[in-house]
């Protein structure tokens, strides 16, 4: 996974639009309403998940390795690396989320992360502590 935090993932930008990530990637192997009322496009490597608005919130890609600019982070290595450089991080429902990277990720369950917008941190921050 190619990350600018809030920026772009994999060269898409937050700024996408649904018919963007279709012009890009083709038709989705689905498209399904999740619980929280997003609706995600489903490529199998990757999902991007947008509002009714068509605001991008999330994608969540593969990630073996993790390239935020020239540092490359293996993902077995992820949850060590943003402990000690994201003082912000912190823990919600299972998954490690990273202010400063912008990323949410469930350090047992190897090979997946989640870019998020700028606005979903506060969203992740207000769940209740598991």
């Amino acid at each position: 996974m190619h990350l600018q935090p809030y920026e772009s993932v994999n060269g898409v930008p937050f700024t996408a639009t649904r018919d963007d990530v279709i012009r890009v990637h083709g038709q989705p192997r689905s498209e399904l309403r999740n619980t929280v009322g997003l609706t995600a496009l489903d490529y199998g490597d990757v999902v991007y998940r947008f509002q009714d608005s068509g605001r991008l919130e999330e994608v969540t890609a593969r990630a073996e390795v993790l390239h935020l600019g020239t540092v490359a982070v293996p993902f077995r290595d992820l949850a060590a690396f943003v402990r000690s450089s994201d003082s912000a991080a912190f823990e919600r429902a299972g998954f490690l989320v990273s202010p400063l990277y912008g990323i949410a990720f469930v350090p047992g369950e190897p090979g997946w992360a989640t870019a998020l917008a700028r606005h979903c941190v506060g969203e992740w921050e207000s769940l209740r502590v598991s």
